[in-house]
């Protein structure tokens, strides 16, 4: 029984995470989650070849959008929204 409450409760966390980043674009959902995996801005840009600058811009609108005000916010937000946890592969 608590297992099963314990998975409703992070199921309702994840959908209300999930509702809250439908606010993003697709370009900034890229950033979020290489912000999640704790890359710098120089190492996004270089990873979704696009300039520092453009990075810093995503991530300013990600974090205004989302009413955050740090990068770890986001991220944990990201977390909670599943969007950091590897692709399931099929059976």
């Amino acid at each position: 029984m608590t297992r099963r409450l314990l998975r409703d409760f992070a199921d309702t966390g994840r959908s209300e995470a999930e509702a809250r980043l439908g606010v993003l674009t697709a370009k900034e959902r890229e950033v979020l989650v290489a912000v999640g995996g704790g890359l710098s801005n120089t190492d996004i840009a270089a990873t979704l070849h696009m300039s520092e600058a453009t990075v810093k811009t995503h991530v300013s609108r990600i974090l205004t959008k989302l009413s955050l005000t740090n990068r770890v916010q986001a991220a944990i937000l990201a977390h909670r929204a599943g969007m950091l946890d590897p692709p399931h592969e099929a059976v």
